[in-house]
């Protein structure tokens, strides 16, 4: 039993896998909870881009 606790212990190449996974996880999440919020950021940013561009262009 202590020899399979020392191999585990050892054993730590899946631990990045499950982090680089929660790590994913908790930014799906973030986003689906904040959708519209950055929907309106996103749409906000593109407009003053165009107004923006229009004063440059003449």
């Amino acid at each position: 039993m202590k020899n399979m606790i020392k191999i585990f212990w050892k054993n730590e190449d899946a631990v990045g896998v499950v982090e680089i996974i929660l790590i994913l996880v908790i930014l799906i999440a973030l986003v689906l909870i904040f959708k519209d919020k950055i929907t309106a950021i996103v749409n906000d940013a593109l407009e003053s881009i165009d107004e923006d561009s229009g004063s440059i262009i003449g």
